[in-house]
């Protein structure tokens, strides 16, 4: 990936590029540090959704993140004292396939004789391992080098993802890399997600989404956001990034559920019972 700094003049904010590169190993899950609200400015409003859109991806991500590691290796046991989860369908059909073209490849190159073998490591897991990892230290490098900042120490992925979170108040002073780190962190998370096969609970939340007037407010607890599901949902403002990604949902976290409920015509207190609601509604 090319150098950021090959695409930006210091004075010029309008391109940006992408982002991989080599890293240490993960570490292990911690709180994302909370950020002070960044000054306002001409464009703070815009810049403080993008931000905040950051900080909330980059919390799944720190979550989710670690649980990779621990699906290398099929039949994992759960942590002690937590129950263990309901397998994925279809999880058990792609180890099985996983395991043959693991035992073909070593067959035909003459690695191990056949039964014999060590169960084989997860390919799509170890490939979005790597992907996630080289995305996250080539933003970090690239971020330090869009502030003039030194080049970032050595870390693993978590502690990176923590200093990042760390530098936000200086990437709002610069719109389009902060709506680049959003897209990276976004790109990774969704990854990860995906490739956990895990799937948010959802309830659904009474009122209308005050952007496309549809009945399709839901409450994500794990988040404790409430989302608009609607895929057609477009606001007004053109640095959201529904203007530009098919994928994006509009979110009020919960300091925005006062303006919400305003806005839609749910209760605050309809919202804060489904975040504590473990059984998922038919959406």
């Amino acid at each position: 990936m090319a150098d950021l700094t090959d695409r930006m003049s210091p004075d010029d904010d309008t391109s940006l590029s992408g982002s991989v590169g080599p890293a240490g190993p993960a570490g292990h899950a911690a709180a994302v540090p909370a950020r002070p609200a960044a000054a306002a400015g001409p464009a703070g409003p815009a810049v403080e959704l993008v931000l905040r859109d950051i900080a909330l991806w980059t919390a799944s991500l720190v979550r989710q993140f670690p649980e990779l590691s621990e699906e290398l290796a099929p039949g994992r046991r759960s942590p002690a004292g937590t129950a263990p989860s309901a397998p994925h369908p279809g999880r058990d059909e792609l180890i099985r396939q996983e395991r043959r073209e693991a035992l073909l490849l070593e067959q035909r190159h003459g690695l191990s004789v056949p039964g014999h073998g060590a169960a084989p490591i997860r390919l799509h897991i170890s490939d979005a391992i790597r992907d996630i990892t080289d995305g996250v230290v080539e933003l970090e490098e690239a971020v330090c080098a869009r502030l003039a900042l030194p080049r970032p120490r050595r870390a693993g992925v978590i502690e990176r993802l923590r200093r990042i979170v760390g530098l936000l108040d200086a990437v709002a002073a610069h719109p389009v890399l902060a709506r680049h780190v959003r897209d990276e962190i976004r790109r990774m998370a969704r990854r990860c997600a995906r490739t956990l096969g895990d799937s948010e609970t959802i309830v659904r939340v009474s009122g209308r989404c005050p952007w496309c007037d549809s009945v399709s407010l839901r409450a994500f607890p794990d988040r404790r956001a409430v989302l608009c599901v609607n895929p057609a949902c477009v606001c007004t403002d053109a640095a959201c990034g529904c203007q530009d990604d098919p994928a994006y949902r509009h979110l009020w976290p919960e300091d925005a559920w006062a303006e919400l409920t305003e806005a839609s015509g749910t209760r605050t207190e309809e919202i804060e019972a489904a975040m504590d609601d473990t059984k998922e509604t038919p959406c």
